[in-house]
């Protein structure tokens, strides 16, 4: 039965060598609603590129020229961010960490069962959604501070920071109405209603930049 409408059916990528396999996964996700996309090698998974999210991968550990952990980094590396699920009838113990430590979200030793198998694709799908979402707020955020003029981002991190108008003004040797005009335009364009808004929103942007300690000044 197909659990999931048109417009938002997720698709789970598989990956394995064995025909079997591939076949009867590609199967069972299809019946359970979801875009299935089947790969018997790993390198037409990284030939086809990025898919469409929300979505998950479902890969052996062990495959012919590329194995499950050098696909994993690969994928990475060519912009893939959907999270990752190991099947494997060989998964010892130090591949399991290494693969987690590298971000797979689940590591399935065979034989599993088809509920067990679900419900990891479930959760996978569930982070990308989030993890999707996340980014997609990112992306608006730093359209918005692209607005920016170069002087209305430095009086940005400057407000930030907790400095005083006047303050700033002294700092960029203007006049303290103009940083106020400044500073107004900040946070239209930001649409922001607040300092501690702005705070939050740059901490977001810039996580690197420490902001002082000082209460932020009207």
């Amino acid at each position: 039965m197909n659990r999931h409408s048109t417009q938002e059916q997720p698709t789970v990528f598989i990956v394995d060598d064995d025909p079997s396999v591939l076949r009867s996964l590609t199967r069972m996700f299809q019946l359970e609603g979801y875009a299935v996309e089947g790969f018997a090698h790993p390198r037409q998974m990284l030939e086809r590129g990025p898919g469409k999210r929300p979505g998950c991968v479902v890969m052996d550990l062990r495959m012919p020229e590329l194995n499950g952990l050098e696909l994993q980094a690969q994928l990475r590396q060519v912009g893939w961010m959907q999270p990752i699920i190991f099947i494997s009838g060989h998964g010892d113990v130090p591949a399991v960490v290494k693969a987690m430590k590298a971000g797979a979200v689940d590591f399935l030793s065979k034989p599993f069962s088809t509920a067990e198998l679900q419900a990891a694709v479930e959760r996978a799908l569930a982070q990308d959604r989030v993890a999707s979402s996340a980014e997609q707020e990112l992306a608006a955020l730093r359209a918005r501070f692209s607005k920016l003029t170069p002087r209305e981002q430095q009086v940005c991190r400057m407000v930030a920071q907790g400095m005083l108008n006047k303050q700033i003004a002294a700092e960029l040797g203007t006049a303290e109405q103009t940083v106020r005009l400044q500073r107004s335009r900040v946070m239209d364009k930001l649409e922001v209603d607040s300092v501690a808004e702005l705070v939050r929103l740059l901490e977001r942007l810039e996580p690197s930049q420490p902001t002082s300690g000082k209460s932020p000044g009207l």
